[in-house]
């Protein structure tokens, strides 16, 4: 494959990961949503990629770290959000 592939899926990372500190900084994104996490386990996930494409062990072990705490966060909201009651 293309190595500009890989290239590109790092920065659309990265720029996924700044636009959402973004939207949190100016408040257009709640730190406990599943948008805001979403946003940054899609960013990691593309980091990821790039880096392990390039062989940075440093930003490997990063995005790892920043995916397992996005995903974690996603399954604690989902856990927490209150369910339906089935109509008997």
């Amino acid at each position: 494959m293309n190595p500009y592939f890989y290239s590109i899926i790092g920065w659309i990372g990265m720029i996924l990961i700044i636009l959402t500190y973004f939207l949190l900084s100016n408040k257009r994104l709640v730190p406990k949503s599943i948008n805001y996490n979403l946003l940054n386990a899609i960013g990691g996930i593309g980091v990821l990629v790039s880096s392990i494409y390039a062989k940075l062990w440093l930003a490997i072990v990063f995005s790892i770290f920043w995916i397992v705490i996005a995903v974690y966060s996603i399954y604690k909201i989902e856990k927490n959000r209150p369910g339906y009651k089935e109509l008997t």
